[in-house]
């Protein structure tokens, strides 16, 4: 274990990145970016649009890429390219036979830190989120987005941990979505899921899916939010790994939960590139 505990606090080191699009010939292609954050880091999420068209081939590629150079826990969520094929339920089944954690309203702790996870939806944002008025499919699509939300709620509420993070696809705020069009905001993302997220005070927010984006925003409380996507990352880090890491501090319950690493054992780690602490809040 990466993390760094000292007298029940210390430091998870988070990964965090989306829109691999991992096709049935990208064989090879990921090991050297997942064996480079399995070096640097404590923990890898994997926000969503996982594999390509959603086919279990994919999949296969995916977790033969993962089992051959990550050891750290990975924790993931389904993007909408995971579900396009109907078989997110063999996906997710795939994932799991090599470790990895699909999360789907439910959450997890890692390290001592608290990580919720859901796909998200659309439905656009602040006073411009569609509304469930008029046309059934409008109403169907209202409710999807609202459910989304109601899950993000369900999983941050069964956290105890000291600190919160949450990871989605969708984007639960506009700020990350600047670049790409306006006329397609209202399918990238909704404000519903932001309200979740500010009243249970996480320290961090990872989302995918808007490739061509911003690689970080803030809720309207000040709650930091990564765009993770791979184009995105390449645009802003062209010198560096497709891949955001972030530093959480956490206090009380890591060492509980997990053990407790030595500090010389954390500092001699590469150096995160790039990185930013979190304090508690």
């Amino acid at each position: 274990m990466h993390a760094s505990v000292d007298g029940g606090s210390g430091v998870v080191r988070v990964a965090a990145i989306g829109d691999l699009h991992c096709g049935r010939t990208d064989q090879g292609l990921l090991r050297p970016l997942f064996a480079e954050v399995t070096a640097h880091a404590d923990v890898l999420l994997l926000c969503g649009d996982l594999v390509d068209r959603g086919l279990p081939d994919e999949a296969r590629v995916l977790a033969r890429e993962l089992a051959a150079s990550v050891t750290t826990p990975t924790i993931a969520v389904l993007g909408n390219h995971d579900v396009e094929a109907e078989k997110e339920t063999e996906v997710t089944a795939i994932l799991q036979e090599v470790g990895v954690r699909v999360l789907d309203g439910d959450a997890c702790e890692v390290h001592g830190l608290g990580i919720a996870g859901v796909k998200g939806f659309g439905g656009g944002f602040g006073v411009h989120a569609l509304g469930a008025w008029g046309e059934r499919a409008i109403k169907a699509f209202v409710h999807e987005a609202i459910n989304e939300a109601l899950k993000l709620e369900t999983a941050l509420s069964q956290l105890r941990a000291s600190q919160r993070i949450a990871m989605l696809h969708y984007a639960p705020i506009a700020e990350t979505l600047a670049g790409e069009a306006a006329e397609i905001f209202p399918f990238l993302g909704s404000s519903r899921l932001e309200e979740p997220l500010n009243r249970y005070g996480v320290a961090a927010v990872f989302h995918g899916h808007a490739h061509t984006g911003r690689a970080e925003g803030h809720t309207s409380t000040g709650i930091p939010v990564y765009n993770v996507a791979v184009p995105v990352l390449q645009r802003a880090f062209p010198d560096r790994p497709p891949v955001r890491i972030v530093d959480i501090h956490v206090t009380g319950g890591a060492e509980a939960h997990n053990g407790a690493a030595s500090a010389d054992a954390h500092a001699a780690r590469a150096p995160a590139a790039p990185a930013t602490i979190v304090t508690p809040r």
